[in-house]
């Protein structure tokens, strides 16, 4: 959600946004769940992909450009290793690879520990076996042997596959270049993973591998980090489904903090989202009382617009920029009582069509938006359905204007859609 809000936040102020998002569909956990589940990898990691994609379009998360994949990108992995080895930089090992840690001499640059404090084994992704392959306990695998019943690709140093970490890097390189402009994650990635991608890259590049880093803050529930092995985890699919909370309540809940802080996950913060929610709607519904419709550029000299500006400038203060958001939603609701009250308001209509058009226009920035009930109440499920199969048959016959149009009204309308592998499509009010 925060990463979706800086980019959002950055195209509305006129920049070109290349946003890039990662899969890890080979990695230690993903295969111990296939074997759990007497499955593949592949299997698994689609599944989630999918689930992934399927709450995030209901959560308003914008899709990213692009989603390269690790296994997508073995022939990157491959060379990327071999130009750490030809450098000096890499070492191959009973069929391992591993980097050398103290080759670079600015590991620990990003996160501030030194060297000798760095944590072997972190996220589970080292056995005792490797532990002994390496020539110091602080190296890190970069390509790990075949073993039975894993799947595996060849190279020079073996059958086997890649590390979690290189993988990251490769990707990077291979979709944006040497130096990105941002590189964003978890800060419980800082180290030891973003530590290792940047020795990773820049031993082979020269170069700084990301201009700017930014890190999320952890979900917590009674002040502890939220995961599956303290219990005390939920998903975005049982808040939704099983509790019935507005996906838009669940992104206001997210950007009333800063985004590096922690922020605490409780029945009475959720419902304090929502009643916050529910006053930022009720102002963003407000326009369409006026029945006025007109396409008008808003001011973006306003106060306002600037204080939302001011705000997001500082860090993409998100905390800020709702505090604009609401000075203006309370004005529009004075009015839009006395509309309901009096039938009239004491400001012009068409002022205050363009003072809800700004707030629609900033509200959507942090991807907040509402429509009217009757709207998305509107068409029964019958109606979707047969929409959905026109624009169906319209996308087969490569009439992609008009698949794009259904696709558009039905929005316009509440109804969000999504299309899965294999051409079926799914449909969220």
């Amino acid at each position: 959600i925060v990463w979706d809000v800086v980019r959002r936040y950055l195209q509305w102020r006129g920049y070109q946004v290349r946003y890039v998002q990662n899969f890890t569909d080979i990695d230690d956990k993903i295969l111990n769940r296939a074997r759990a589940e007497s499955t593949t990898m592949e299997a698994v990691s689609e599944r989630f992909i999918q689930a992934y994609f399927e709450d995030m379009t209901r959560l308003n998360v914008t899709e990213a450009d692009e989603y390269p994949r690790a296994t997508y990108t073995i022939d990157g992995i491959k060379r990327l290793i071999h130009e750490l080895e030809h450098k000096g930089f890499a070492y191959p090992s009973a069929g391992d690879v591993y980097y050398s840690v103290r080759k670079f001499p600015e590991y620990g640059k990003l996160s501030g520990q030194k060297i000798d404090d760095r944590q072997v084994g972190a996220s589970g992704r080292v056995t005792d076996t490797e532990e002994a392959q390496k020539h110091d306990p602080i190296d890190f695998a970069l390509w790990k042997a075949a073993k039975s019943g894993e799947p595996a690709w060849s190279s020079q140093w073996g059958d086997g596959r890649p590390g979690w970490h290189i993988e990251c890097s490769a990707m990077v390189r291979d979709r944006l270049g040497d130096t990105i402009d941002i590189h964003a994650g978890g800060n419980d990635l800082i180290f030891p993973h973003h530590e290792n991608e940047i020795a990773q890259s820049e031993a082979v590049t020269g170069k700084p591998l990301s201009r700017y880093w930014l890190h999320n803050g952890m979900v917590n529930v009674g002040g502890e980090k939220m995961s599956k092995s303290l219990g005390n985890f939920t998903t975005i699919r049982d808040l939704l489904d099983k509790k019935g909370i507005d996906p838009m309540v669940i992104r206001f809940f997210v950007l009333q903090a800063s985004y590096r802080k922690p922020i605490d996950f409780t029945d009475d913060a959720i419902a304090a989202a929502e009643n916050g929610w529910n006053t930022l709607k009720d102002a963003l519904l407000f326009g369409f009382k006026l029945k006025i419709d007109k396409e008008i550029e808003i001011d973006r000299t306003s106060s306002t617009v600037k204080e939302f500006e001011t705000a997001m400038d500082d860090d993409f203060n998100t905390s800020g920029g709702l505090a604009a958001l609401f000075s203006l939603a309370k004005e529009l609701q004075r009015e839009g009582n006395i509309l309901v009250h009096e039938g009239k308001t004491e400001a012009e209509p068409e002022v205050l069509y363009a003072q809800w058009k700004t707030l629609v226009e900033l509200a959507k920035v942090l991807g907040l938006e509402a429509q009217p009930e009757e709207t998305i109440v509107g068409l029964s499920d019958q109606a979707i359905a047969a929409m959905v199969k026109e624009r169906k048959a319209a996308k087969k016959a490569k009439n992609f204007a008009e698949a794009d149009r259904i696709r558009n009204d039905l929005q316009a309308q509440g109804i969000t859609l999504i299309d899965k592998p294999g051409g079926e499509t799914i449909w969220h009010r």
